[in-house]
């Protein structure tokens, strides 16, 4: 008796499990996993259980394989899946980085005239990097809960493909929101700095 493990697939849930000898198995298979536990290098022991056997019986047929590359094979396609995911994430990420800043950096071209204003009549700096920071959260905001509930909504679909992790995972969903965030606060500062820092006469010139 075993405590509860995996035996067919590394995605099944463990289940209750005993091992029997071979010789109480009332209907024993053709082909039997034997599983060698050895420090030493895989030709050596292949070579030490090929001549036992073949001393035992000539007819028998050994093949051998090493219990991590099995596994590893086993979760192909899931590595496959996460690369191709992270790296889409990452030009999800650039992608969404260059679009804020370009929407941020148009807002605020658009409202040189006001900004000069503003500062003609006695804002500062920091009124008007808090005023463009303040627009840009807001954005930041209105994106995040659309995000998340469509992310929320997409991970359903794509449960099957996960694996050891939960497609409405909080803590996955709270790292991506903390990534997208600092990203977009990145994108945001630059525009507002640069609308801090202009100069009144120059900005009621803007048409």
């Amino acid at each position: 008796m075993v405590k509860n493990t995996k035996y067919l697939a590394m995605k099944e849930k463990p289940y209750p499990i005993a091992y029997l000898a071979s010789s109480q198995d009332p209907s024993p298979d053709v082909f039997m996993q034997t599983v060698l536990r050895s420090g030493l290098p895989l030709s050596d022991v292949s070579s030490s259980v090929k001549h036992a056997t073949a001393e035992a019986s000539p007819q028998i047929v050994l093949s051998f394989d090493v219990l991590k590359t099995v596994v590893d094979d086993s979760l192909l396609r899931e590595r496959l899946m996460a690369t191709l995911s992270g790296f889409f994430g990452l030009l999800a990420a650039l992608l969404a980085t260059i679009g804020l800043y370009g929407v941020m950096s148009y807002m605020v071209a658009r409202r040189t005239n006001e900004i000069g204003i503003r500062m003609a009549l006695g804002a500062d700096r920091t009124n008007v990097l808090s005023m463009v920071l303040r627009e840009g959260g807001t954005l930041l905001a209105a994106g995040l809960v659309v995000g998340t509930g469509l992310a929320v909504l997409a991970g359903r679909f794509a449960s099957a493909m996960l694996f050891g992790l939960q497609p409405h995972d909080p803590l996955t969903l709270a790292l991506a929101m903390g990534v997208l965030s600092a990203v977009a606060v990145a994108a945001s500062y630059l525009p507002a700095r640069r609308a801090s820092r202009l100069d009144p006469i120059v900005a009621l010139r803007e048409e």
